[in-house]
């Protein structure tokens, strides 16, 4: 896990709290606001875009780049309110301490037994897959994403990556490939960027791409099914 002295909880502009990567001279959400941002692009453009107008039971999200949990939080919390059956896997190299992940004020964000589950069970999870409630199966996986392999394939991928310039390595086309190889026909990827070079990438690999209304900050951001 990444020394908790390394990094530092930071307030962004919604209110809600992100963690600032000095090395990478990144933070974990955008500044214009990590919890909207996490709404926007993830819960409610991929998601809920996915599962409208299906009578589903359960669905399966894959996350590249796991982080403090965030997409993770608001995702369970949706799914068990709805009572759909979420099994979620979160890839992730560098896992954060856990006492850092107490420092955001996500705990208000979510209900209760959401984050309770989450804190009481996250170390668990970085080894087996957990039962968070009766709605929701977590697995952390603690795996560089370019190398990482799964007998599963996902309903939604989470494309959380930091940004092309701190790691242009997860922006290739062979990584991009890769990810995509663990995708559902049918199934949707999202991402809070949208380049020219992602858009050529998403097309050759035969997906439908649609430039989405872009979260706080940004004016489009990158959705695409897998047809």
């Amino acid at each position: 896990m990444l020394p908790k002295e390394q990094l530092k909880v930071v307030t962004t502009a919604d209110g809600s709290s992100t963690i600032f990567h000095p090395i990478i001279n990144e933070n974990y959400h955008s500044k214009h606001g990590a919890v909207q941002e996490s709404n926007h692009v993830f819960l409610n453009s991929g998601l809920r875009y996915y599962l409208a107008d299906k009578n589903l039971e359960s669905v399966s999200v894959l996350e590249v780049g796991f982080g403090t949990g965030l997409n993770f939080l608001l995702t369970n919390d949706y799914c068990t309110a709805k009572e759909i059956q979420l099994n979620y896997v979160g890839i992730e190299a560098f896992p954060l301490d856990l006492e850092l992940i107490q420092e955001t004020n996500y705990a208000a964000l979510v209900s209760a037994n959401t984050w309770d589950a989450f804190i009481k069970k996250y170390q668990t999870s970085l080894e087996e897959t957990v039962m968070l409630n009766n709605f929701c199966n977590l697995h952390i996986a603690h795996a560089d994403a370019k190398i990482y392999t799964s007998p599963l394939k996902f309903d939604v991928i989470y494309f959380d990556a930091f940004a092309s310039n701190n790691q242009p390595e997860l922006w290739t086309k062979e990584f991009i490939t890769h990810i995509l190889s663990f995708l559902k026909i049918g199934g949707v990827f999202v991402t809070y960027a949208i380049t020219g070079d992602l858009k050529r990438i998403m097309k050759s690999l035969g997906m439908q791409i649609e430039k989405a209304p872009g979260a706080a900050g940004k004016r489009e951001m990158l959705r695409a099914v897998k047809v």
